[in-house]
């Protein structure tokens, strides 16, 4: 029986998490041994082509207690006797001594019935986000008593307490991140700086082939051949739509554009109310959320993209987010802020422009000067594009990875294995 991996996802599959699902393809294309335990069932209706490519089984957890109670129940009597469950026990108490205590309650329970749950083949369990996926996984390791290790992004790196990051990162086998600003924060939590590792996502060039874009002179001066603004993300306070809309407001009335955004989100109706109040709702297509296929036609068929990324009031924050790498790969000139990693992708005046968070004015002077310059979309494009094909690609961090969970049977013994 071959020794298997369990990833631990918050939910799956998602299409606003592309780059989990390539990631799991592309290491199972290397040979690793995956099972996938998510602790949502999907919500969304479509699926992007790669999640029908990954052939890892999934099972779900109880996403709230109540709602399986016998399949919880019947977990903590088989565990409830064993050391593990009283260190276990003992690790989640002092967690939920500090709140939030409903959630950590039913993290608990979702560790105990993953726990009671596994095969005897597992050998690692493996988290993506450092939050409530971690938490999870942390318990049901102790109770387990295997290795875990864990994916850490965006929001759970900088919406989880220091206090919580440095405990996990005390006792997790190792961890990578995708941006070098969240390696440096956790790097310096960690009791050794070599447990966490930078590993961009990249991309899968061969799902993401450069066209042919072919040379415009569109400036925005004719009213029948307006400019294509797009956008893809999902309507939350980090991704500054609503600063966006008031740069669009602001361009000058002589300049002709269309704008087209494609995602879900909590906010995407009180956008809609802005925007028609702006007086710019006629120019705006809201497609809601679309599979990866729908978003690279979209990208084909703009002329600029921007994403007016910003720090949320909770300290929410993109890492470096994906579709900017998806829309350079499409040689699409791309605007966006100076915020978390997109400096570490998008270089100022080379590879697209780069405007402060929060400043509409500054984004409004980005959007008109590359509206009117068509030969400036197309060297910051065909450079952007450069920048990823040379630098971005998603191969050498899958190598990466599958070497540090090793090939089943033959895995590297683990710190507490070996314990």
């Amino acid at each position: 029986m071959t020794d298997r991996i369990v990833f631990v996802l918050k939910g799956y599959p998602r299409l606003s998490e592309t780059f989990i699902a390539q990631e799991i393809a592309a290491l199972e294309k290397r040979g690793v041994p995956i099972d996938i335990v998510s602790l949502r069932r999907p919500t969304d209706l479509e699926r992007h082509p790669v999640h029908d490519e990954i052939k890892a089984p999934v099972r779900y957890l109880p996403e709230y207690l109540y709602q399986e109670p016998l399949r919880v129940f019947n977990a903590w009597l088989a565990l409830r006797r064993t050391p593990r469950y009283r260190r276990a026990r003992s690790t989640w108490w002092r967690n939920f001594k500090r709140g939030p205590f409903r959630n950590r309650l039913r993290h608990f329970g979702q560790a105990l019935v993953l726990a009671n749950e596994l095969e005897e083949n597992v050998y690692h369990l493996h988290a993506h986000f450092l939050h409530i996926p971690s938490s999870v996984t942390r318990y049901a390791a102790i109770l387990a008593g295997l290795p875990w290790s864990c994916s850490a992004h965006a929001r759970d790196i900088w919406t989880t307490p220091d206090w919580e990051k440095a405990e996990k990162l005390g006792e997790m086998e190792w961890l990578v991140t995708c941006t070098e600003v969240g390696r440096a924060h956790l790097a310096a939590l960690a009791p050794e700086e070599r447990r966490v590792e930078l590993v961009y996502h990249g991309l899968d060039l061969d799902r993401f082939a450069a066209p042919e874009r072919p040379a415009t002179r569109k400036d925005g001066s004719n009213a029948a051949d307006p400019l294509t603004i797009l956008s893809v993300g999902r309507a939350v306070s980090k991704k500054g739509y609503d600063v966006l809309l008031c740069a669009l407001q602001r361009l000058p009335r002589s300049l002709y554009w269309r704008f087209e955004h494609i995602g879900g989100g909590a906010e995407l109706s009180s956008l809609k109310e802005q925007a028609d109040k702006l007086g710019i709702g006629d120019k705006i297509t809201w497609h809601g959320p679309n599979a990866q296929r729908a978003v690279l036609e979209a990208c084909r068929n703009a002329d600029i993209f921007v994403l007016a990324s910003r720090i949320a009031e909770d300290g929410d924050r993109d890492g470096l987010p994906n579709v900017l790498l998806e829309a350079q790969s499409q040689g699409l000139p791309c605007i966006s802020t100076r915020v978390s990693a997109i400096p570490e992708l998008i270089i100022n005046d080379e590879t697209g422009l780069l405007v402060p968070q929060e400043n509409p004015e500054a984004l409004a002077d980005a959007l008109a000067r590359m509206i009117t310059d068509p030969l400036l979309r197309r060297r910051l494009g065909q450079a952007g594009l450069k920048r990823v094909r040379e630098t971005f690609s998603h191969e050498g961090g899958a190598n990466r990875i599958a070497a540090k969970f090793g090939n089943g049977a033959e895995h590297t013994p683990s710190l507490m294995e070996s314990a």
